[in-house]
């Protein structure tokens, strides 16, 4: 049997695809699961129990987006709440025009969609990134058009930590007065960066709770008041009709925990960034390691190129040493990156890429013992070569 490992005994830094559930999430899931257990839509008491625990984490993540509790609708997660979005957006707006807007390194939980959506007709741009990953306000501009019905964008992405754009597409549909909706994938940035919606021209806007040390499964889309979305799931009244079945009250109330519990995000930035530029300065002792992750990314993601050991193998050597990054989104199962094959990167270096992802459980020591390891590998690994 496969010796479990203990805390402290290993440094996890691939908080981009998943983060560890803190206290105060793990604590409301088990009170809600062996306390708060009534069905919210019962009228009785155990229901408005259950409901008020729905409500007050609703109004713990409206007030995170500073909006209003009823623009907020709980969903499974990041991958569900783009769906919704995007799928609602375009049927919703179809007698208005098919042209869409969105970028060539979104997450597949969009590029999917939009590829679903040109096969029913509709027409897409795809925004292409510079070497650095970035897609320039200038691109945006000139993609959106007076037929745009939708643009829909990451706010930060998830293999390179590169920030898109997003006031320039905001700026882009009302000075073009198309009547496009503006949706942003924000499961990357929420609890990391200042996200405001209402002020920032969004409309749509997706989050997910197992990336804020919340729990799997769980999710939230903000609508902003008066936008219409065709609904894709039917069956019930629950979430107004948009996403109907019994509310998942655990899950909800986790992610209203891990809402309350984030930190002040000035000041986790700056720590992260410090740790992040930390271990900048060890890799650069590395000459077999290229960054790909520019400078002025979001410190929380940093890229790399591990040289010529593959990124499978030096997973595994890493793993033996009790480090745990990623080779790229998890959703990806281990295929070629599209996002890094889109920024022009060489095949060599994009086989051997990592991604390293801090959350505020994470030390510069953690920095330290991967710097270390990686090292290691590297003379280990390409000696045996």
């Amino acid at each position: 049997m496969q010796q479990q490992m203990t805390a402290g005994s290993f440094v996890y830094l691939d908080n981009s695809s998943t983060t560890k559930p803190c206290l105060e999430a793990v604590q409301a899931v088990l009170h809600s699961m062996e306390e708060n257990w009534g069905n919210p839509s019962s009228l009785h008491s155990l229901g408005f129990q259950a409901e008020r625990a729905v409500e007050d984490a609703r109004q713990a993540v409206a007030d995170a987006l500073s909006c209003r509790s009823e623009e907020i609708l709980f969903v499974s997660g990041g991958t569900e709440g783009n769906n919704l979005a995007i799928l609602g957006a375009a049927y919703a707006r179809k007698k208005q025009g098919t042209h869409l807007v969105t970028s060539a390194i979104e997450h597949p939980a969009v590029l999917h969609v939009m590829q679903y959506l040109e096969k029913e007709g509709f027409s897409v741009t795809y925004l292409r990134p510079d070497a650095q990953g970035r897609i320039s306000a200038r691109q945006v501009w000139e993609a959106v058009t007076p037929e745009t019905i939708l643009v829909s964008l990451m706010a930060v992405n998830n293999e390179t930590g590169v920030l898109l754009p997003l006031e320039a597409a905001s700026q882009a549909i009302r000075e073009k007065k198309a009547p496009a909706l503006f949706h942003v994938d924000a499961v990357q940035a929420f609890g990391k960066i200042p996200l405001k919606p209402e002020s920032e021209g969004i409309d749509l806007l997706t989050l997910s709770g197992h990336k804020i040390h919340g729990p799997k499964g769980i999710g939230a889309l903000y609508i902003r008041r008066g936008v219409h979305l065709a609904p894709r799931i039917f069956g019930g009244a629950q979430e107004k009709g948009k996403r109907p079945g019994t509310e998942g009250t655990p899950l909800i109330a986790g992610l209203g925990a891990a809402v309350r519990a984030l930190p002040l995000l000035a000041a986790e930035e700056k720590r992260i960034r410090e740790i992040n530029l930390h271990l900048r300065r060890r890799l650069a002792n590395l000459p077999e390691v290229t960054l790909l992750s520019p400078e002025d990314a979001l410190p929380y993601i940093l890229n790399l190129s591990a040289g010529q050991v593959s990124a499978e193998t030096m997973l595994h050597f890493l793993s033996s040493k009790g480090i745990f990054v990623s080779s790229g989104s998890a959703c990806a199962k281990g295929k070629t990156s599209h996002v890094l094959k889109a920024m022009g990167v060489p095949a060599k270096q994009i086989a051997s890429a990592l991604r390293v992802s801090f959350s505020r459980m994470n030390t510069i020591e953690d920095a330290d013992r991967f710097a270390d390891a990686l090292e290691e590998g590297l003379h280990r690994l390409v000696r045996r070569r």
